[in-house]
């Protein structure tokens, strides 16, 4: 049924609350006793904010996988899978990006589901998990990407160069906490990259065909709170109120698009960041401006929208978000992120095959479709 939706079994958003307190607040209530970590390394190894969730913890603590590894490869996720099998923990605490909450959701499935190889978990790619996880955790996401509210992960199998889809009924978090203060350890160029990622899920589920009411509202007001935000804080990296605007602006849009078809700047991307090894948010960066205009003659009045709510009602769409991120200093070309005119042939073969690309809203049915819109993005 198209006119349903589910909201995902996410029991709470904390916001504005140090994450220490938030912790130590949630494992009293969800009563667990051992808890095992997931980080990205930069804050392993760089900061001492892993080291003070340890000593928080204290006995509960079992252990701390902090080798995630970009756009998680299978080995990965079955290396973090196994370390997390080995301690038996009650739950996992997962700080980082979009890349340590994509592993963990996936370990999930594997915990779940006895799975300790490439091969196995293979199998199941693709094909949606209906079974109760067998443990949960709790997100403190430092970047923008949003990827802590959805029960999709993904991971990399690198011998086909391409990411495979895993789901479950409930492998998106159980407790997502915004702390807008651990966030300053982010390079600027991840934390702003990864708020045009969010960018460009409130514009594509925007210009989806989706009914659901609660897309345009959400998509339009995340928009303007994006367009005052990320400049301000490209300005001051230190403006916690910014970045605590920006974190809200995400849970608003990433939190309400349930299943809602992405589109071409998506589906491409998400080839770029296997084909090209380009973050996620660079991809965004690079397609969002060349399929908005792509697709202008076919939602013009949604593209309006989109200008408007970005504060430039003369410039198209396209411009607009091109604007912002320039404003950013990010890049915008397939050549500011290495990829190569040789790999176009590439990129279209698998495109027209990848289903987030074939739900773009104007059709695309032709290799020659996908070149076109790489040339608007050269």
């Amino acid at each position: 049924m198209s006119n349903v939706y589910k909201y995902s079994p996410l029991d709470r958003v904390i916001w504005d609350t140090p994450s220490l307190e938030a912790i130590q607040n949630e494992i009293k209530r969800l009563n667990v006793k051992k808890i095992f970590i997931v980080s990205s390394s930069t804050l392993s190894k760089k900061t001492n904010e892993i080291d003070k969730i340890i000593n928080t913890l204290g006995k509960k603590f079992v252990g701390l996988f902090d080798n995630c590894i970009a756009h998680s490869p299978l080995e990965n996720v079955i290396e973090c899978a196994k370390e997390v099998q080995k301690n038996s923990p009650d739950i996992i605490i997962t700080i980082g990006g979009g890349t340590p909450i994509d592993t963990v959701k996936v370990v999930q499935l594997c915990y779940s589901l006895g799975i300790n190889s490439v091969d196995e978990l293979k199998k199941i790619s693709n094909q949606h998990q209906r079974i109760k996880s067998k443990i949960r955790q709790i997100a403190i996401p430092t970047t923008l990407s949003g990827g802590e509210y959805s029960i999709i992960g993904g991971a990399m199998d690198t011998k086909i160069q391409l990411k495979e889809k895993y789901t479950g009924d409930d492998i998106c978090p159980q407790v997502v906490i915004l702390d807008p203060e651990i966030t300053v350890h982010t390079p600027d160029w991840l934390w702003l990259s990864t708020a045009i990622r969010s960018v460009d899920h409130a514009i594509e589920g925007l210009c989806s065909g989706s009914t659901n009411p609660l897309i345009p509202p959400m998509a339009l007001n995340s928009l303007q709170l994006f367009a005052n935000s990320l400049r301000k804080t490209h300005k001051n990296k230190d403006d916690i109120i910014s970045r605590s605007m920006s974190q809200k602006a995400v849970w608003m849009i990433a939190k309400n698009l349930g299943n809602t078809p992405m589109g071409a700047s998506h589906g491409i991307g998400y080839l770029l960041g296997s084909i090209g090894s380009v973050p996620h948010g660079y991809t965004s960066c690079v397609m969002l401006p060349a399929v908005l205009k792509w697709n202008e003659s076919f939602n013009k009045e949604k593209q309006r929208w989109i200008a408007n709510a970005l504060g430039r009602p003369n410039l198209s769409a396209s411009e607009a978000v091109g604007e912002l991120i320039s404003d950013l200093n990010l890049p915008r070309t397939l050549k500011d992120v290495g990829i190569r005119e040789d790999q176009w042939e590439k990129i279209a073969d698998h495109g027209l095959k990848h289903p987030t690309v074939l739900s773009n809203p104007k059709p695309i049915e032709k290799k020659d479709d996908i070149l076109k819109i790489l040339e608007l993005a050269s």
